[in-house]
């Protein structure tokens, strides 16, 4: 039986990131503007805690690069080691897949949250809507 009162990742649907997604990322958007177009063939995960998914993050993959997208933790369990819980897993999970380098655009606000695995900024700033961005990779 699952424990769910310790923090654990496991998989999810791309519909089960929704509301994650929609509530962190873009809350002032409809929830259909956090679907990606290719969310059917990508891997999600979730953190869930208390049986609440508070965590979600969702991994495309091509040949042996992954690009992640729509990483969110709920703003109540952020600074909690939840994203750190996460984004090992996810690397992790690359490593068994033999994905050897993982690619996604930061908001600026995270890049030391990135910085602390590794993660290396490449290339200027540049804004979706109105929130700043950078493009960050890691070589696993």
């Amino acid at each position: 039986m699952l424990n769910t009162t310790i923090p654990q990742v496991i998989k999810l649907n791309w519909q089960q990131t929704i509301p994650v997604r929609h509530q962190v990322l873009w809350p002032n958007e409809a929830p259909e503007f956090c679907q990606v177009e290719s969310d059917a063939e990508a891997l999600h995960f979730g953190v869930i805690l208390n049986e609440k998914i508070i965590c979600v993050a969702s991994l495309y993959l091509e040949k042996n690069t992954a690009r992640l997208r729509k990483f969110a933790t709920l703003e109540h369990y952020q600074g909690r080691g939840i994203g750190s819980l996460m984004l090992n897993h996810l690397i992790d999970a690359l490593k068994m897949l033999d994905i050897n380098y993982l690619w996604f655009d930061a908001r600026a606000s995270a890049l030391p949250f990135y910085q602390r695995f590794g993660c290396t900024q490449s290339g200027d700033i540049f804004y979706k809507n109105t929130v700043p961005y950078y493009k960050m990779h890691i070589h696993l």
